[in-house]
């Protein structure tokens, strides 16, 4: 189908049935609706921080934002050779980023964006969509103060979508179908915030939450 026709309205229904839109590639106007019958989570009590992430998260000098620059962490991860976002789906995650239902995290290097993730918020659950890097380490970074904001905002699923090796090395499992919806049911019920109030977290704080011995 093609994305002209689809608002921002029906896409959040369909992620609460949960289906997601991924196009053929950056040049396809259209778009497909996938429900994977393996589907790919990071538990929010498993996220994996070795001791060598923590040491990087410690000593890392850049910045984290949130939601400065959404559209630049869009367009980050369509920045590669292949990519299953279109333009519709991006003017798509535009108008659920203005109605406050799309966020980003962003890791800064000055003025210069060199990493991030971005993602849906529904109730509790967290749709991870897509991240980049463009320096080393800097998607690990992303995703470890996601974990922690995630966590500090009473979010219960993060949706990953698919497991990939990047993913599984931090913890990330796959379950079946029926479980990941069951669970979205119950996490959609739920209230959570992406900004929660008094939230000030440190790189030592995220590093902190969850050392592993790896």
């Amino acid at each position: 189908m093609t994305g002209a026709g689809l608002t921002p309205e029906n896409l959040l229904r369909a992620y609460a049935a949960g289906i997601f839109p991924m196009a053929e590639g950056r040049d396809d106007p259209g778009l497909h609706w996938v429900d994977p019958r393996r589907r790919g989570i990071m538990p929010l009590d498993g996220f994996h921080i070795s001791r060598s992430l923590a040491r990087r998260l410690r000593r890392w000098p850049h910045e984290v934002r949130i939601n400065s620059d959404f559209i630049g962490v869009v367009q980050g991860c369509t920045n590669r050779p292949e990519t299953w976002i279109n333009a519709p789906i991006l003017n798509l995650y535009r108008a659920l980023h203005h109605a406050g239902f799309a966020q980003s995290l962003e890791v800064w290097e000055g003025e210069a964006l060199i990493g991030g993730v971005y993602g849906v918020t529904l109730g509790a659950a967290f749709f991870g969509e897509s991240m980049f890097s463009r320096r080393t380490d800097a998607s690990k970074v992303a995703l470890a103060w996601l974990v922690d904001r995630l966590c500090a905002g009473g979010f219960t699923l993060f949706d990953t979508q698919f497991l990939t090796p990047h993913l599984q090395s931090l913890g990330g499992v796959e379950i079946s179908r029926a479980d990941y919806h069951a669970r979205l049911a119950e996490a959609i019920r739920r209230p959570a915030t992406f900004t929660p109030q008094g939230y000030a977290p440190t790189a030592y704080s995220v590093s902190q939450r969850r050392i592993q011995t790896s």
